[in-house]
């Protein structure tokens, strides 16, 4: 996949963003988005679908993910800027599909945050201390808004000591887990059995592919910090495969260890499976992994937050959200009004909802966007630009489109009821943001 360089000059346009996030910041950046609060309940939603095979629909997703992030490589560092696939899509196919996107991103990111918060004051904290919900969720998403809006440095720092603490957590429940399985605890067995009563092994992958593939889904939101990467040519490809191959290998040594160690059964109807495994191997409190799922959560919803704020901030350039998006700290250069925006929807959302109802959501939402960057690639392959960039083989995004529409034939009818609701308010939002764009045109001629 080799990187290619351009002749045609091109320019960028104000205001601009940074330029502060290193390779390795980035590869934390992604990898603590990927490896988030997901994989904590992971295996055991896996084990229920695919068996004791859990490491199979693990792998699977991860190559389906890297299909997607191939076409993100190409686009963040052909067009390294704030608004992500909107403004990828705004390039192919015009302010409205654009708009579409960028919306179902945007709400996708709002309503993760909302979960999130949702998910940081529930069952974990309460190991420590007990709150009323809306209280911490409040302080919580206050509290991330903040260091957001204090700079894009700080808040991949605070991202790289968190990604260190979820990653070095993984890492002692695999070898919790081996020690377990060394001393004779578990049953390896397990590990090649493939399947369930509901769900034959063709079924069991296709299914648990999906689900597992959702936990891959945090690596889009690297695209809308692109602008604030020191060289995205070189940068962000690396960190981008090295993460998702990182956190695949996590993924699968951790689900492979806790169905070896925990009986299917008893696996699939945990809702904290890696407790189960620190139970069984022994040796660390069990209050630890609290601690860990907390900074994990938090982790995951301050990048969301970054990415929020961002595509709200490059959709607003693009003419296709109000201008005062566009509004940032005169020193700080963070865009601070897109931050109190996004924070205060992503509250308004965890007051009034569900961490099922909005997950579930998420992904929907997710899926469409993923499909739309797959095709911006191929229309846009003709687009030249003044820099050298990543350049993906055909054949990738036109696999990853094809794997967009596997995955969206699994999404229960439920979510789909939720969901389109939330297409259709894109949709209407972006006739009027396109029509105001073209009058706004058409009067400066």
């Amino acid at each position: 996949m080799p990187i290619q360089n351009l002749s045609d000059a091109g320019t960028t346009p104000a205001p601009t963003l940074r330029r502060a996030v290193t390779t390795t910041g980035l590869f934390l950046f992604i990898l603590g988005d990927v490896l988030g609060a997901g994989v904590y309940v992971l295996a055991g939603k896996i084990a229920a679908i695919a068996g004791g095979a859990v490491w199979v629909p693990l792998l699977g997703a991860l190559v389906l993910a890297l299909l997607t992030a191939s076409s993100y490589a190409e686009l963040a560092t052909k067009y390294p800027r704030a608004g992500g696939s909107s403004h990828y899509a705004t390039q192919a196919f015009g302010p409205f599909v654009g708009f579409l996107v960028g919306f179902c991103m945007l709400a996708a990111g709002i309503v993760s945050v909302g979960a999130l918060a949702l998910g940081f004051a529930g069952d974990y904290l309460r190991a420590f201390v007990s709150l009323p919900t809306p209280l911490v969720v409040v302080g919580f998403l206050a509290l991330l808004a903040a260091l957001n809006a204090r700079g894009i440095a700080e808040s991949i720092g605070a991202n790289g000591v968190a990604t260190i603490i979820e990653v070095s957590g993984l890492v002692l429940v695999a070898v919790l887990g081996v020690v377990a399985v060394a001393r004779g605890d578990g049953d390896l067995g397990r590990l090649t059995q493939l399947g369930t009563a509901e769900h034959s092994p063709t079924a069991a992958v296709l299914a648990g592919t999906v689900l597992a593939f959702y936990s891959y889904a945090g690596f889009e939101t690297s695209a809308n910090v692109a602008e604030e990467v020191k060289d995205p040519a070189r940068s962000y490809p690396r960190a981008l495969f090295a993460a998702l191959l990182v956190a695949g290998v996590v993924y699968a040594l951790v689900g492979g260890v806790a169905s070896a160690l925990v009986p299917t059964d008893q696996l699939a109807a945990s809702s904290a499976p890696l407790l189960e495994v620190v139970r069984i191997g022994g040796g660390v409190p069990p209050v630890v992994f609290s601690l860990v799922a907390l900074v994990a959560v938090a982790n995951g919803a301050l990048l969301t937050g970054i990415m929020s704020s961002r595509l709200a901030f490059g959709m607003a350039r693009d003419g296709l959200l109000p201008g005062v998006l566009q509004r940032v700290l005169p020193q700080r250069r963070t865009p601070w009004v897109a931050i109190v925006v996004t924070t205060a929807l992503s509250l308004l959302l965890a007051l009034t909802g569900s961490i099922e109802l909005l997950a579930s959501t998420m992904v929907l939402l997710l899926l469409v966007v993923f499909a739309a960057v797959n095709l911006a690639v191929l229309a846009l392959r003709r687009d030249a630009v003044g820099h050298r960039h990543f350049r993906a083989p055909a054949v990738l995004p036109v696999a990853g489109l094809a794997s967009c529409l596997l995955l969206a034939t699994q999404v229960e009818a439920d979510v789909w009821r939720y969901g389109l609701p939330f297409l259709a308010v894109g949709a209407a939002l972006g006739l009027v943001a396109t029509r105001r764009r073209r009058t706004v045109s058409t009067s400066s001629e």
